[in-house]
């Protein structure tokens, strides 16, 4: 392993975190709706739990409601329990084949819930990046010790991994931020 490789691997692991922590903020609802909301909602098939997509069609009807399209006429039932049972607050209600889910607007103080929602799961992720530097870090020092790189080499691979760690807190920072006011908008 070489100081390009530790480089690379870090940078691959700290990108990934960041797409992790997105996907996340994509599953924290700002008032709108969204169909990505329903995503980790499942629903039991046949004694299999499967995701709400892979049973129905989820789309949107209007800027404030979802529509559950089930593929099969049993299924509608099942579907309204698993959305209500989620801990999403939704309350979906069925019209024929359809389910529809409205989104209750947002009060202040579920607002700033969400806020504290965001700012946990951003502290996780830098938590994560920061795992990656020290085990960059780590590495390095072991080739150092190995007696494969010199110590201006670790050195300067020390400083790049701190630099990268630097980098992607400041972006996942900048989330954090744009998800808020994202939120805290009326």
């Amino acid at each position: 392993m070489s100081i390009a490789d530790i480089k690379h691997n870090a940078e691959a692991k700290m990108a990934k975190s960041v797409e992790s922590f997105k996907s996340e903020l994509h599953k924290i609802r700002t008032g709108r709706a969204h169909p990505g909301i329903l995503d980790q909602v499942s629903v039991d098939y046949y004694g299999a739990m499967l995701p709400i997509s892979q049973v129905a069609n989820v789309s949107l009807l209007d800027s404030r409601t979802i529509s559950v399209q089930p593929w099969e006429k049993g299924m509608g039932a099942k579907i309204e329990r698993a959305i209500r049972e989620s801990d999403l607050g939704l309350n979906p209600s069925s019209q024929g084949d359809l389910i529809r889910v409205p989104m209750p607007a947002l009060n202040e103080e579920r607002r700033r819930d969400l806020t504290k929602v965001v700012r946990n799961a951003g502290e996780d992720a830098k938590i994560a990046v920061r795992n990656v530097r020290r085990e960059a870090n780590e590495q390095a020092k072991k080739l150092m010790k190995d007696k494969l790189i010199s110590e201006d080499d670790e050195r300067r691979s020390l400083d790049d991994a701190q630099k990268l760690t630097d980098r992607t807190i400041a972006e996942l920072d900048r989330l954090i931020a744009g998800k808020e006011a994202e939120i805290l908008a009326v």
